[in-house]
């Protein structure tokens, strides 16, 4: 029998720190400020996700969720609500709400908030190991600010001299009423 896990009530929200099944209300549940990608949701607490990673990211016009990237993982994207530019292969794709974006492994991808701000449900396969994730630069995601401009395989050097993410507490009016 798999035990329920207690949720503790942190600075920035409530967060699971064993494992187990446990239901939490994202707006309840503890955020990350992500500066220019965003605010986002995650779910987890001192212990990880062991096979699939989820959040809810929360992007102002012009975020983007990343950096242009590729993994030895599947990811899987939901448009919530806004609308996004999905560049994926080099490509540019227009997604607006109930979009869904499926990436196999090896998929080079980054979603940008249109103008009016997007709410995006992302998950992802958790295992990745060694170059598990490699950020490419890209004249499509450069538009966006969403290009490394070299490519890397460490994320401190993808995402160097930009604001740290820090814990926040859910924002009144981020997620939408459905």
């Amino acid at each position: 029998m798999v035990e329920e896990a207690p949720l503790r009530t942190s600075k920035h929200g409530l967060v699971a720190d064993v494992r187990g099944w446990f239901v939490v209300n994202a707006r309840e549940a503890r955020w990350r400020d992500a500066g220019p990608f965003g605010a986002f949701c995650d779910f987890e607490g001192k212990k990880p996700f062991l096979e699939l990673g989820i959040n809810i990211s929360v992007l102002r016009p012009g975020d983007a969720m990343a950096r242009y990237h590729r993994e030895n993982a599947q990811e899987d994207f939901l448009v919530v609500s806004g609308s996004c530019v999905l560049i994926v292969e080099g490509e540019e794709r227009d997604l607006r709400a109930w979009d869904f974006f499926h990436s196999p492994p090896g998929t080079e991808h980054v979603i940008v908030a249109g103008d009016e701000g997007a709410v995006v449900v992302a998950i992802g396969a958790r295992g990745r190991g060694k170059g598990g994730v490699v950020y490419l630069v890209s004249e499509a995601a450069a538009r966006y600010g969403a290009s490394v401009e070299r490519e890397t395989t460490k994320s401190k050097d993808a995402y160097a001299g930009l604001p740290a993410w820090r814990r926040v507490t859910y924002e009144d009016g981020w997620l939408p009423d459905l």
